[in-house]
């Protein structure tokens, strides 16, 4: 697997996510470092979940890159939306349950913008949206899911390459969008911006 340094700029991925770098290794590449933004994810009054995703994506990007980070950041945020509603980061049972009963049985919007600062300041952004469409699901398949506990901490309250997998129907759009890290977006990006992410992919087959 390829530093982003060997032959190109470093890498700096702001995100603690290991979906994310799960993804960037199907790729090939491995980030120069990794570093967590902490910055404050509340929602804007009526703003919708598309505006979110790419807000936060930028903006933790743009606090990695005041923090001192090097080469080319990379940064993403992913949201679940019902409508204009923004489903949260589930931290509680509650707030999971809440979540798995909005999407059970319909379909949902999973949204994830994409953020790359370049060295010399350069900005590029992208937002990917794909629908994914859930059964309607029994109360023994919620006891199930919520006693596994692959809801902490995720967005909508589930994974799609976990557990919560079983439940989706039909999904429209980027798989790896709704993972975390829209790759064909995301490769783009760091191509745009003086890495040359595919080549580099390419010449390990």
């Amino acid at each position: 697997m390829s530093h982003a340094s060997d032959g190109g700029p470093k890498l700096t991925l702001a995100s603690a996510s290991p979906r994310r770098l799960t993804l960037l290794a199907l790729m090939g590449l491995s980030p120069d470092a990794v570093i967590s933004t902490d910055i404050d994810e509340t929602p804007l009054k009526d703003e919708s979940p598309r505006k979110l995703a790419l807000r936060l994506a930028i903006e933790k990007g743009r606090a990695a890159k005041a923090s001192g980070a090097e080469g080319l950041i990379l940064s993403a945020d992913t949201v679940v939306g019902v409508g204009r509603r923004i489903l949260p980061k589930t931290e509680t049972p509650d707030e999971a349950l809440a979540c798995l009963n909005l999407v059970s049985g319909r379909t949902h919007d999973v949204v994830t913008g994409v953020a790359v600062i370049a060295p010399d300041g350069r900005e590029a952004s992208r937002l990917v949206a794909a629908r994914v469409t859930f059964k309607r699901l029994s109360a023994v398949e919620i006891e199930g899911y919520m006693a596994c506990g692959d809801w902490k901490g995720k967005a909508g309250g589930y994974a799609i390459q976990g557990p919560a997998g079983a439940f989706v129907t039909e999904l429209n759009g980027s798989f790896t969008a709704v993972v975390g890290l829209p790759l064909f977006e995301t490769i783009s990006l760091l191509e745009g911006l003086g890495m040359p992410a595919r080549r580099r992919w390419e010449s390990k087959a």
